[in-house]
């Protein structure tokens, strides 16, 4: 909505008076900071001197209350909201692409109750989830979630796109880890979902929020369990000599054991990544694997997975490997070893059963290669479960077009072909870097009628459509 004359001064007022007159700019400066994320057309808008999408107001609150009043306002005024965590997120959810007002979460990073007896431990979803874990830490204890962007991302963004970790084979992803949530509703309303995780009360509103971007509210406090650190964390390496080979004998291994770290690479990212950062040279699959838990429970599950990785014909490659890899886990997303503009590149996840990953793997390595000259297709798988896995493929682009509207129009071509591969193969639009505006148009194609169950909840909560617009195809 455009305001003329003095409407403007008057909303601002408002904002000022609800979270305090320094933690509300309309400054281009602080504007500026909510231009991009990791996105990769935001930044390269941004780099190539574009037009960058900002916010009319960055209003920093400073507890639920405050959120609250500021979402009473937005709604009055049928303002667009954004709720901005770390900016780290890759889908370009949180970018402040309808302007109105952009909503930093980062002054709500209280610690509220770390209860180890009980196993929980309660924080503001400002919090950056490194801090959160050296609180845990601080007690010999995890919340288990170690995203790569782990140092830089807050908790209400992994919440917010469903994130998952590291260690998610043994631990699950960040749904499987919550206790209950506090969300602050569009119409300013606050909430909190049942203090247990599992029931019979009706539907789960856990999984309502969880996953949803910022479309329905704005989750401002989280419980989550405690796990006792491990007495021993020890990592393997293995290599296949192929990926498919790989496969099989991973699904086989999470099927018995449950390892916290299973990284399996196709022969172009083993070739690529592997060896830049580890010092990896041969050719084949390349696994790491870790097991952790009680020395003795972990001695027995090594034996499992040695035994089995035998059968499939891998070469065993000892600790070294999978010990470097742990230990440069973060250092793979650093400048010269991640792609970095001028390159485009996008990593497109998705996830499928065991009869369909292999399918999903091949049918998008060849809807990318095949339909666009010169770029490269790298996959590793990540994240396992009882019944499949996830994909982590990436197309790189060394020398994209100079033009801005083509680099745009052939990123989304790539995508296209590539989810839409995934999804006619058994897939789904994505695993865990979330939908944002980058895959909201594909969302019909993956839910098809029943996306009009998440319509009637959007609808419901945000009749005014204040919440994230664009995003996740409401």
């Amino acid at each position: 909505m455009e305001f003329r004359g003095f409407m403007k001064e008057f909303i601002l007022s408002e904002l000022e008076d609800a979270v305090g007159q320094e933690n509300v700019s309309i400054l281009k400066g602080d504007k500026l900071a909510y231009a991009t994320d990791y996105f990769w057309i935001a930044r390269m808008v941004v780099d190539k001197g574009g037009e960058a999408a900002l916010p009319d107001f960055v209003v920093r609150p400073g507890s639920a209350e405050e959120v609250s009043k500021v979402l009473k306002i937005a709604n009055y005024y049928k303002i667009p909201v954004q709720t901005w965590g770390g900016g780290s997120g890759s889908q370009g959810g949180a970018l402040p692409l309808a302007g109105g007002i952009l909503l930093d979460i980062k002054r709500m990073d209280k610690l509220i109750n770390l209860d180890v007896k009980n196993g929980i431990v309660t924080c503001e979803t400002g919090m950056i989830f490194q801090t959160l874990e050296w609180y845990a830490n601080e007690q010999g204890y995890s919340v288990m979630h170690l995203p790569s962007c782990l140092t830089c991302c807050t908790v209400g963004g992994a919440l917010a796109h469903n994130g998952i970790g590291i260690l998610s084979t043994k631990y699950g992803k960040i749904d499987d880890q919550v206790v209950n949530l506090e969300v602050v509703l569009p119409n300013g309303d606050i909430i909190n979902t049942l203090p247990v995780p599992k029931h019979s009360s009706g539907p789960n509103l856990l999984g309502l929020f969880l996953g949803s971007e910022g479309t329905l509210g704005v989750m401002t406090k989280v419980t989550f369990k405690l796990i006792k650190l491990p007495e021993t964390r020890r990592h393997h390496a293995f290599l296949f000599s192929d990926i498919s080979t790989g496969y099989n004998a991973c699904r086989e291994i999470v099927q018995a054991v449950k390892p916290s770290i299973v990284r399996l690479f196709d022969e172009a990212e083993t070739v690529s990544i592997i060896k830049k950062v580890i010092g990896f040279e041969k050719k084949g699959s390349f696994l790491n694997l870790t097991l952790e838990g009680y020395s003795s429970i972990v001695a027995e599950e090594e034996k499992i997975v040695l035994a089995i990785a035998e059968k499939h014909g891998a070469q065993y490659l000892g600790t070294e490997y999978g010990e470097k890899w742990f230990e440069n886990r973060i250092t793979f997303f650093y400048p010269g070893i991640m792609m970095n503009n001028p390159q485009m590149f996008g990593t497109v996840d998705t996830t499928a059963t065991y009869d369909n990953i292999e399918k999903v793997y091949w049918a998008m390595k060849h809807a990318i290669e095949d339909n666009f000259e010169g770029v490269r297709f790298i996959s590793h798988s990540s994240h396992w479960y009882d019944w499949g896995c996830m994909n982590y493929s990436r197309f790189i682009i060394d020398n994209p077009p100079e033009s801005e509207d083509e680099c745009i129009r052939l990123h989304n071509r790539i995508w296209n072909a590539g989810v839409r591969a995934a999804i006619e193969n058994g897939g789904v639009i994505n695993d865990h870097h979330g939908v944002g505006v980058k895959l909201s148009r594909l969302m019909k194609e993956n839910y098809g009628p029943a996306m009009q169950v998440l319509e009637g909840i959007k609808k419901a909560l945000d009749p005014n459509g204040i919440m994230n617009p664009y995003k996740m195809g409401l």
